[in-house]
């Protein structure tokens, strides 16, 4: 245990302190754990690798020293310790671009310093500290709707083979990723099921990037991608419509209408299926650390298994097989019982 959570405040003051997770997401924001690694080691070094103020860098160094993320040799160089190894760029966790503070998820973050407000009036956190919605934020920058899609991409990679065998994909003939974004969950489902067809639905920019990662994976002849909204009608008569990371974006009269949506497209055969962190034992317990993020970015929530059964039941959808696929689940809901 460091000085920092055995000193003035102990592990209350650790976990409510502010300068150590700001110091780690500027070195995360300019990559300085891979300048360290491709040997960029000393603090003027980094200063001028990075654009940044020497001494004000150089100090941002000693603190993250300080929090264990760096170590300094006798020579004055910079290394990365284990926690440090996590902020790499390829590192298999990908935790760098959710702390970028110049990406979608990073700066979405910086929102917290207004949750008392949301606290006190029920309005989400992220419009009260930069002025605008989180989805119009989005679209008003190109490259950080493009992280955006990146990082809810890299989400699904580590299950995407698990959740592409998990489910008879195959039988359904034709899905509808509905909010798709970059296309990286459908192009997994094809690759595993030959025979398979698939949509992507989003916003234009998003399908648009869809489009290009599906021809890059030569996959052009079975899929396509459609700009759109997932609050209008969606392309009728598919086997399965597919919703990853979408409800919980949403509150529960946003995301009944996503589901209607859903089961309009998909009547009177089609299935409508969840893809996500979903608790799906009863009377599971959400994930309260991304329960409020989304109330906070968004007005969303997270919902346990017996919550989603009760937002959809007015829409026809019932409850039906739910499957475990890696860290995710795989929710079936079917017009009839």
């Amino acid at each position: 245990m460091t000085e920092e959570t055995t000193g003035w405040g102990g592990g209350l003051w650790a976990a409510a302190d502010l300068v150590t997770p700001m110091s780690i997401r500027v070195a995360a924001t300019l990559r300085l754990a891979d300048h360290i690694v491709a040997g960029t080691r000393t603090a003027d070094a980094l200063a001028d690798a990075v654009h940044a103020d020497r001494d004000a860098l150089g100090r941002v160094l000693a603190h993250l020293v300080t929090a264990g993320v760096l170590v300094r040799t006798e020579t004055g160089e910079f290394d990365l310790t284990s926690l440090g190894e996590h902020l790499r760029d390829d590192d298999p966790q990908r935790l760098r671009p959710w702390l970028d503070l110049e990406g979608a998820i990073g700066r979405a973050d910086l929102c917290f310093v207004q949750l008392l407000h949301t606290v006190r009036t029920g309005e989400p956190a992220f419009a009260e500290q930069f002025g605008r919605p989180f989805w119009d934020d989005l679209a008003a920058d190109p490259a950080r709707a493009e992280s955006f899609d990146e990082v809810m991409g890299a989400r699904l990679v580590a299950d995407a083979d698990l959740v592409a065998t998990a489910y008879p994909w195959g039988e359904l003939g034709h899905v509808v990723d509905v909010g798709g974004g970059n296309a990286s969950l459908l192009i997994a489902l094809l690759r595993a099921h030959a025979d398979l067809q698939g949509t992507v639905v989003d916003l234009p920019g998003p399908a648009a990037r869809a489009i290009e990662a599906i021809t890059a994976a030569g996959l052009g002849h079975r899929a396509d991608a459609r700009s759109g909204s997932f609050f209008d009608p969606l392309p009728a008569g598919a086997g399965g419509y597919v919703l990853s990371g979408v409800l919980h974006d949403w509150d529960d009269p946003h995301a009944a209408r996503i589901l209607e949506r859903c089961a309009q497209a998909a009547a009177p055969t089609g299935r409508v299926l969840l893809v996500d962190d979903i608790d799906t034992s009863r009377g599971g317990i959400p994930d309260t650390e991304g329960d409020l993020r989304m109330l906070c970015y968004v007005n969303g929530r997270e919902r346990t298994l017996e919550q989603l059964a009760e937002l959809a039941a007015p829409t026809g959808l019932h409850l039906g097989e739910t499957v475990t696929a890696g860290t995710r689940s795989i929710v079936e809901f079917r017009l009839h019982p």
